[in-house]
């Protein structure tokens, strides 16, 4: 498969793009999803945990603290993985593509991921290795977003984007993270890896933001949103356009947002 520039831009994290993601963003957009999944995962009493694309442990610190048996980390970024390690110590972190995964058949009674599967460039192929790790009565359980007119922030977030560059916006967040919210689409990738789906719940949390600055910024300076920016503009005088937006549609001072995904589960289809 040929990767576009891009496609590639949209998978690095580099410099201090995973500490902003971590202080401004997860608190915020991640952990309420994170305590969720981790709770389903755990419903299963897995034995040996696999998380994908973890990013900074968000998730991996929900699945610990619910208790999950030996929980295996995976990031294809090397920044992510080292903060992780940091932050999670009782997993076991590795940097890994999920498209290319370094373990055994039948390793795992559990495959996890949160909001990963969106920068996945092939999916089936993916969902495969998940299949191929994957104990045959285990479950994959992963989250991924609605569309983005369904999460307030990231909705917030476009409309500065616009503001702040109406000829040509960053596309990034609708495009990427918002981009695989068809529910056949999930279904037929997963069915073209080995894998079929048991649940596909649609699940809205409030997220909670000491302002919707602090969110702002977050997404400029944490995301790959920063590369879109910074081709185009000036980074901090395009955060003072995105964020005074955002608080005109949020408010100012502490804020609430409310945010929906679906969580699939999916098990081995033979």
């Amino acid at each position: 498969m040929v990767r576009t520039v891009a496609d590639e831009t949209e998978r690095r994290w580099v410099d201090s793009m995973p500490a902003a993601y971590e202080q401004l963003l997860v608190p915020t957009v991640f952990q309420p999803f994170a305590v969720d999944l981790a709770r389903r995962v755990a419903a299963d009493d897995p034995e040996a945990v696999l998380e994908l694309a973890a990013g900074t442990g968000a998730l991996t610190a929900a699945l610990v603290a619910a208790g999950v048996g030996s929980l295996v980390a995976t990031d294809l970024n090397a920044a992510m993985v080292e903060l992780g390690r940091v932050g999670v110590p009782d997993a076991d972190w590795h940097q890994a593509d999920a498209a290319d995964l370094p373990f055994g058949l039948s390793t795992f009674d559990a495959v996890a991921c949160q909001f990963g599967v969106m920068f996945f460039p092939d999916k089936p192929a993916a969902f495969a290795q998940v299949r191929r790790v994957l104990a045959e009565d285990g479950v994959f359980r992963f989250n991924t977003w609605a569309p983005v007119e369904t999460h307030d922030f990231a909705a917030a977030l476009t409309a500065g984007l616009e503001r702040a560059f109406p000829d040509d916006p960053p596309t990034f967040v609708a495009a990427v993270p918002h981009g695989y919210t068809d529910p056949d689409l999930i279904e037929g990738d997963l069915a073209a890896g080995g894998l079929l789906v048991d649940e596909m719940a649609t699940v809205t949390v409030a997220g909670h933001a000491a302002s919707a600055r602090d969110v702002a910024v977050g997404f400029c300076l944490g995301t790959p949103v920063r590369a879109a920016i910074e081709q185009r503009d000036d980074l901090d005088q395009a955060i003072e356009v995105v964020a005074e937006a955002m608080e005109e549609r949020l408010g100012t001072g502490p804020v609430i947002g409310h945010m929906t995904a679906y969580v699939v589960a999916a098990s081995p289809a033979d």
